[in-house]
């Protein structure tokens, strides 16, 4: 029988910082892994927010992990029962966190900490303003170089393309993005970096690597 997932010593195990994959057994921070709970009928349900009642189960952002537990029974044996898991688990996963990476980017622009247009970003970039920068998936790379001369330690990203960009802002296109540092930007990275391992696709990096 397979007990709850492992957590650190005196960490409730749905409130402690750190959560232990079902498949790797390693642990990690809980913003860059992926909730799951068992809904009506024993279907597994996403929960990205980590808010749904009942008991969760936890699994590194990662494509492989993901394959891993959808064949080979890493959900049935955390459940202790059977239980029904979509094929197409993973593209609903990457189309939920492309839609949640909107929702916070725009609760960025609509806070004022988030600015679009390359010389408002480049402002932001050169008085150190910038905690997130981003930028559009089908933008130049010669531009962003540009943009980012002389920038050093803020994350720069491309999880969008620059029409996605451009519906938070209300235009038709987007290119280049800059996030205020805090909150927000935080949760934008987390966000990015689990739809990153999901794809299989990198889509962030430091400034000057």
């Amino acid at each position: 029988m397979v007990g709850p997932p492992d957590v650190e010593p005196g960490c409730d195990p749905e409130r402690g910082p750190q959560r232990r994959c079902i498949v790797t057994r390693t642990q990690g921070d809980r913003g860059r892994m992926v909730r799951f709970v068992i809904g009506p009928g024993g279907s597994v349900v996403p929960d990205l927010a980590a808010r749904l009642p009942g008991r969760g189960f936890w699994l590194s952002a990662r494509a492989d992990v993901l394959e891993t537990a959808r064949t080979k029974g890493a959900f049935a044996r955390a459940a202790r029962g059977p239980v029904s898991v979509p094929a197409d688990l993973n593209s609903v996963l990457q189309a939920q966190l492309a839609r949640r990476i909107s929702d916070h980017l725009g609760l960025a622009r609509r806070a004022g900490q988030a600015v679009a247009g390359f010389a408002k970003v480049r402002e932001w970039v050169q008085a150190g303003g910038a905690g997130l920068i981003l930028q559009a998936s089908d933008g130049s790379a010669d531009e962003r170089r540009r943009l980012l001369s002389g920038a050093g330690g803020v994350a720069v990203a491309w999880p969008l393309d620059s029409a996605g960009l451009g519906a938070v802002f209300g235009r038709d296109q987007v290119v280049h993005v800059a996030i205020a540092p805090g909150r927000l930007a935080a949760a934008l990275l987390d966000e990015i970096l689990r739809l990153s391992g999901l794809s299989g696709r990198v889509m962030c990096k430091q400034a000057g690597e």
